[in-house]
Formats: structure tokens, C-alpha cells, sequence
């Protein structure tokens, strides 16, 4: 087979221990519109236009289990584009000072003699997310 049956990723979904603090970080940190939620879920739709990322809250946060990338199955990270590297340092400035977050390292190119830069962090809740300048 030669041509894709899909179209690209539709949405991401993100268990997270407090959707409110995820919202308030896609919205006010980097600029995403809240589109939807399900209250009796509970969960916060969030997208920037392009992507569509849902928030669910985690059913009890206090014995949910932090996803450790070398020991879970599942969502390893999202990676979330950015126009250039300018735009990636934008993020970066803002993203580094917002609460909750911790960097997992600063922007860097994404391998040796790679056009393509990145960072890493976590995101208030946990979940690991990078933003990335184009392929190309």
C-alpha cells in the first residue's frame, strides 16, 4: 500500500492530575482557545487552531502513577510545532517561567547537524511535552 489511509492525528488525549491547571496553561501560556469540555468526566478541550488536545482528569490524583518514559507504555511525550526559532525561544521564555513547569533541557538542535531545534519539559501535571521548529 502506498497511500496513507489516515489524514494526520486527530486529537491527543492527556490523563492529567488537575485539568484546570493543564487549561490555564495551554490557554493563558500559550495562547490555545478552550473549544469544549465534559464536565461530568471530567475534561477541558483545548486546541490551537490546528491541534486538539483533551485534558481528563485523573480519577484520584493523590494515587495516580507519574508516567516515567522508560518504564510505561503509552504517550512517551507531545510534540507541539513551532513556526521557527524564534518562535521556539518565545516559547521557551515563557514556558521556562510558567509555574508548574520544569524544563527538561533548554533548546537544542534535535541531533547531531540536525536543521531541526527543540526543548523539553513537563507541564503542571506532569505530562512531557516538546516543542519543535520544522523538519526541513
Amino acid at each position: 500500500m502506498t497511500t496513507a489511509l489516515t489524514t494526520g492525528v486527530h486529537h491527543v488525549g492527556l490523563a492529567l492530575p488537575d485539568i484546570d491547571a493543564a487549561r490555564d496553561f495551554f490557554r493563558d501560556a500559550l495562547g490555545y482557545q478552550v473549544v469544549g469540555g465534559v464536565p461530568d468526566y471530567p475534561a477541558h478541550f483545548v486546541s490551537d487552531g490546528t491541534s486538539l488536545i483533551t485534558l481528563w482528569q485523573v480519577s484520584d490524583p493523590e494515587t495516580a502513577t507519574p508516567f516515567d518514559r522508560k518504564m510505561n507504555i503509552g504517550l512517551h511525550h507531545l510534540a507541539i510545532g513551532v513556526a521557527d526559532e524564534t518562535a521556539l525561544a518565545a516559547v521557551f521564555e515563557r514556558v521556562s517561567a510558567w509555574p508548574g513547569v520544569a524544563i527538561e533541557f533548554a533548546p537544542c538542535p534535535m541531533g547531531e547537524g540536525s536543521a531541526v531545534r527543540h526543548f523539553i519539559c513537563f507541564i503542571p501535571g506532569g505530562a512531557r511535552v516538546e516543542f519543535a521548529t520544522p523538519f526541513g
